[in-house]
C-alpha cells in the first residue's frame, strides 16, 4: 500500500465556519473515514495542526475532537516540512500576511473566500503564488451543494432550451441582539466595514463563482446596498454602530446575455423553500434550486395563469413542480472541494479554483460597491493573466 501522510496547517478555525465546515465536517471526516483512497493500493492520510493566537481555545477545540497537533507558533509550523498545505480561516484583513508568510515558506495555499477585501490585493497573493510555483485553492463550496449539482445536471441535458434569466434569494434575519433571548447569530465585525464587513464583500464573491461556472461569466453589474438596521448589539452586550451594508440588490449581466437578479438581505424573514434558492428560466422550462432540493416546471406543464384579481387564485402554483430526485449521494459540499484541492496537491490533479478565480469574486465586490457609489452599471475588466 502506497501512503501519503500529509500535514495540512488549519489557522484561524477556532471561529464557527471554520470549526464545522473545515475541521470537523472536512478535514476529520477525511481523516475518519480513513483518508482519501485513490486506489486500492493507494491512500493520503492528513494530519492537521491548529494553528491561532489563542493557546486556550486551540487546546480546547484540539482536545474535544482528537486532533494531537496544536501551536500558536504559525512560523514553526510553517518550517515543519510535513506541513504541506496552509489553509486560512481568518478575519479577511489578515489573510494577505498570513497567505504571504506560507508563500514564502513553499507551502500550498488553500483559503476561505474573500481572499482580499480589493481586488488589487487578491491579484497580488494570485501572483505571489504563481511566481512562487506553489499550488492555490480558493474555497467556492457551493458549486458542490446538491441543489446547484441538480441545477448543473439540468444544463448539461439541455432541459432548459435557451436560458433566458435567474433569480436569486438569499438571508434571513440576523437578530440584533437588543433583545434578551434572541442572541445575534453572526459575529459583530459582519456589520463593521473598518473590520471587513458587509454583505456585498460576503456574498457577490458566491455569486461570481456560482455564475461563472454554472450559467456564464459576469459581464457587468448594477448594485445597490444598504445598511437597514444602523446599530446593533456586540459581543460584549454594548450597541456599536453598523457601517457596513446588510442588504445588496443586484442585477448581473452575463456575457451570453443572461440577465441575472440577486437579492442577498441579512434583514429578511425567510417565506421560500430555502436560505438561497435560484430560479432558471428558459424556453423549454424552468427550475427553482435550494441548497440541497431542485424542482422542474417544463414547457407542456407550465399552467395558464390568467390575471383577475376579483377571485382567489385558482391555481396552486407549488403543485405545478416536480422535485428532482436524489440519484446520487451528496457529500458534504466543503469536503468535496477539500478532497479535490488535497489530490491536486499530492497527485497533481487539476484543479481550477485558484487565487486567481476567487480575486474574480473580489473583483465583482468592489464592482457592486462602485455601482451603489456612482449609481451606475459597472464593466468587469477582464483579468491579467
Amino acid at each position: 500500500m502506497k501512503t501519503h501522510n500529509i500535514g495540512i496547517i488549519l489557522n484561524g478555525v477556532t471561529g464557527r465556519m471554520g470549526t464545522n465546515q473545515h475541521l470537523i465536517r472536512s478535514i476529520l471526516a477525511i481523516r475518519d473515514q480513513g483518508g482519501i483512497q485513490v486506489s486500492p493500493d493507494e491512500v493520503i492520510l492528513v494530519d492537521p495542526i491548529l494553528t491561532g493566537r489563542s493557546a486556550d481555545k486551540l487546546q480546547a477545540l484540539a482536545a474535544q475532537h482528537g486532533v494531537e497537533r496544536w501551536t500558536t507558533d504559525l512560523d514553526g509550523a510553517l518550517a515543519d516540512a510535513h506541513n504541506l498545505i496552509f489553509f486560512d480561516a481568518s478575519a479577511t484583513l489578515h489573510r494577505a500576511r498570513f497567505v504571504e508568510k506560507a508563500a514564502a515558506a513553499g507551502k500550498a495555499i488553500y483559503c476561505e473566500k474573500p481572499t482580499a477585501v480589493d481586488t488589487e490585493t487578491a491579484l497580488r497573493l494570485a501572483k505571489v503564488c504563481e511566481d512562487a510555483g506553489i499550488k492555490n485553492g480558493v474555497v467556492q463550496d457551493k458549486l458542490w451543494l446538491p441543489g446547484l449539482r441538480k441545477l448543473q445536471m439540468l444544463i448539461d441535458q439541455g432541459f432548459f432550451g435557451r436560458i433566458l434569466s435567474a433569480r436569486g434569494e438569499f438571508g434571513y434575519w440576523v437578530f440584533t441582539g437588543e433583545h434578551q433571548g434572541q442572541p445575534a447569530q453572526r459575529p459583530s465585525w459582519n456589520y463593521r466595514k473598518e473590520d471587513g464587513g458587509g454583505i456585498i464583500i460576503d456574498m457577490l464573491c458566491h455569486w461570481r463563482y456560482v455564475l461563472d461556472n454554472i450559467l456564464g461569466n459576469v459581464k457587468a453589474v448594477s448594485c445597490l446596498g444598504a445598511t437597514h438596521i444602523p446599530e446593533r448589539i456586540g459581543e460584549d452586550g454594548k450597541p456599536y454602530a453598523a457601517t457596513a451594508d446588510d442588504a445588496c440588490y443586484a442585477t448581473f449581466e452575463l456575457e451570453n446575455g443572461v440577465i441575472c437578479q440577486f437579492n442577498s438581505s441579512w434583514d429578511v424573514r425567510v417565506r421560500r423553500d430555502d436560505l438561497f434558492v435560484i430560479q432558471v428560466d428558459g424556453t423549454h422550462g424552468s427550475a427553482i434550486a435550494g441548497l440541497r432540493k431542485c424542482w422542474i416546471q417544463p414547457l407542456g406543464g407550465t399552467p395558464k395563469p390568467i390575471w383577475n384579481p376579483d377571485i382567489d387564485q385558482p391555481i396552486d402554483f407549488y403543485e405545478g413542480w416536480q422535485e428532482v430526485p436524489d440519484a446520487t449521494n451528496y457529500d458534504n459540499a466543503f469536503k468535496i472541494q477539500w478532497e479535490l484541492f488535497i489530490r491536486h496537491v499530492v497527485l497533481d490533479e487539476p484543479f481550477r479554483w485558484s487565487l486567481r478565480e476567487g480575486a474574480k469574486g473580489v473583483q465583482l465586490a468592489e464592482a457592486g460597491i462602485a455601482s451603489w457609489e456612482t449609481r451606475k452599471w459597472i464593466e468587469l475588466e477582464p483579468m491579467d493573466t
